[in-house]
């Protein structure tokens, strides 16, 4: 069972992908924002992150700094509903796996989950 640290600011789309996950078989931990994550990654391992962008205090882009700069490898896919293609680049560059557009499409969410873990353990 992989986990899978959701962050979001947003309750109801945290809640929402821990069902989703949960029903696929991951064991999700959820955080509200990024100094959350960042607790949760020091002293859990995590297999993938979703993580938002636009979050109050510390934002996506702002974690993945931080991610880097810990030295953790692990896949993050980032999401915003307020993305547009510099956002996308901009995820990349800092590390991310991929971006995907909110509202997240849950067959699209599944599909690069999986494709993350399994480029990730390559």
């Amino acid at each position: 069972m992989h986990p899978v640290l959701v962050v979001d600011d947003e309750a109801a789309i945290r809640t929402a992908l821990e069902q989703i996950l949960t029903y696929e078989s991951y064991r999700v931990l959820t955080a509200p924002g990024g100094g959350e994550a960042l607790a949760i990654l020091e002293d859990e391992k995590v297999d993938a992150m979703l993580l938002d962008v636009k979050m109050a205090g510390m934002d996506g882009f702002e974690v993945l700094d931080h991610i880097r700069d810990m030295g953790l490898d692990l896949p993050v896919i980032v999401a915003s509903g307020h993305g547009n293609i510099e956002t996308a680049v901009e995820a990349v560059k800092k590390g991310a796996y991929d971006f995907l557009e909110k509202p997240l499409d849950r067959s699209r969410l599944l599909l690069t989950l999986a494709n993350s873990l399994s480029h990730h353990q390559l």
